[in-house]
Order: structure tokens, then C-alpha cells, then sequence
């Protein structure tokens, strides 16, 4: 936990990064990391929290001893009740409670630093832009990928298999493999920009961007990096049903 005190942003700009990373920690959590964090949350320990760091790495250890703290503390004892209720509802609830941590942790730079009335309506601008914790974890912020989906599908069938951007018709259905694009081609490029400008990945929470390798979990239809569940376009080519770690994580047998 000292990590989390030791850097203090003083701008908008810099708490926004802030803000960003320490998200990113909390989201791979409660979605590519969901294995580790459950472990972790043992019941049968004391009163937990969950911190996310401005380098996007997280931690669940025991609250800060000083009081007042250093900085806002998280929910108290997540680990309570991790075996009371079904695992999506106990990360849909973690996930209110880091976003409401997270906005704490913002305002309170804001605050210390002096920020006026301006600058903190820049900077929830700027934090409203990304969707929460919680729409990332229950898929609320995803609402068209079964559309999207679809309109991928349709696209890998009509590509060339001789352009490294484009599938061929046996690829999955649910990969897609976006690299440089042809000079012919940037019409159809700058209509998949558009497409999938909206698209965001179920681990990290960031937009869709035209050079990475995406997967689609057949389970919950999330979007994700290949990177962020360690996927690479060779081994997505040899999958015929992909599911992300979260819903590979489901199969474990519930109390």
C-alpha cells in the first residue's frame, strides 16, 4: 500500500493518469486476473480491501493502520462475503465499490491540490468518458457486441486472404486481426474505424484500435485485447469456442 501514496499528481492531466492506472489495476482484478483475486479473498482472513496502482497493478491486502490515511481507503472486507452470493454478483459488487474509490481517490488530489471549480468538472469529463468497473465487469458497456459480432463475420467472409489485415473465410468467427492498411483499400479501413470506434475491451476497459488482435468470448460476447487474456492470433486460429477467464472461471463449482 505504500506504493499507492507515494506518487502525488498535481495536475488534471497527471491525476487522470492517475485515475487511469490505478483502473486498469482494478479491472484486470476483477477480469483477467478474476482467478488470483478470488483466491486470494479468502473469507477465513481479516477485513480486506482491494487497491488498484498507478502502474496497473493491484493488490488485496489489509487496510492502512493511520488514521486518517494517506489517501481514501477502499471498501472494507470484500473477502466477507465472496462466498454468500453467486461470483458475478460479489465482482459486480467489488466493482461499485472500487469505481466509488476510485472517483475518492481522484477528488481528493483534487482537493489537496487545490483545484477549482473548473478544473474538477474537467477532470470528471475526462473520468466519465471511460466506463466503470462495474459496466466493464457485467457487460453493460458492451451492449452492441453481438451486433458488432456480427458485422465482423460478414466482413471476414468478403475479405482477400492475400491482405494481412483481412481473414479468410475458416478464421473463427470471433477473432479479427486488424494490422496496417492498404493505401487501395482506406475506404474500408476508415468504415471499420467507424464500426468498431465504440468497442471496448473486457479487460482493460480501452477503446478499439484498428492495429490490435481482438477475441470475443462465446460465452458473454466481451470484446478483449489478445494481450489482456494472453492471446495470440496463432492459438485463437486452433479454438473453436474461446471463453475469457472470467466465464472459464464460472465452471468452478459455487457453495
Amino acid at each position: 500500500m505504500d506504493a499507492a501514496a507515494a506518487y502525488n499528481p498535481r495536475t488534471v492531466e497527471e491525476v487522470f493518469r492517475d485515475f487511469k492506472g490505478r483502473r486498469a489495476g482494478m479491472i484486470k482484478a476483477l477480469t483477467s486476473d478474476v482467478e488470483e483475486f478470488y483466491q486470494q479473498c479468502d473469507p477465513e482472513k481479516e477485513n480486506l480491501c482491494l487497491y488498484g496502482f498507478p502502474s496497473e497493478q493491484w493488490e488485496v491486502n489489509l487496510p492502512a493502520e493511520e488514521v486518517p490515511p494517506e489517501l481514501p481507503e477502499p471498501a472494507l472486507g470484500i473477502n466477507f462475503a465472496r462466498d454468500g452470493m453467486q461470483e458475478k454478483d460479489w465482482l459486480s459488487l467489488v466493482a461499485v465499490h472500487s469505481d466509488a474509490w476510485l472517483l475518492s481517490v481522484a477528488f481528493y488530489f483534487g482537493a489537496r491540490f487545490g483545484f477549482d471549480k473548473a478544473d474538477r468538472k474537467r477532470l470528471f469529463n475526462m473520468i466519465n468518458d471511460l466506463p466503470t468497473i462495474f459496466e466493464i465487469v457485467t457487460g453493460t458497456a458492451k451492449k452492441q457486441q453481438v451486433k458488432e459480432k456480427s458485422s465482423v463475420s460478414n466482413h471476414s467472409s468478403n475479405k482477400s486472404k492475400s491482405n494481412p489485415k483481412r481473414g479468410s473465410e475458416s478464421q473463427p468467427k470471433y477473432t479479427k486481426v486488424m494490422q496496417a492498411k492498404d493505401e487501395d483499400e482506406e475506404g474500408l479501413e476508415e468504415e471499420d474505424d467507424e464500426e468498431h470506434g465504440d468497442t471496448l475491451c473486457g479487460a482493460c476497459g480501452e477503446n478499439y484500435a484498428a492495429d490490435e488482435f481482438w477475441i470475443c468470448c462465446d460465452a458473454c460476447e466481451k470484446w478483449f485485447h489478445g494481450k489482456c487474456v494472453k492471446m495470440t492470433p496463432a492459438r485463437a486460429e486452433h479454438i473453436k469456442h474461446y471463453k475469457c477467464p472470467s466465464c472459464s472461471s464460472n465452471k468452478r463449482a459455487r457453495p
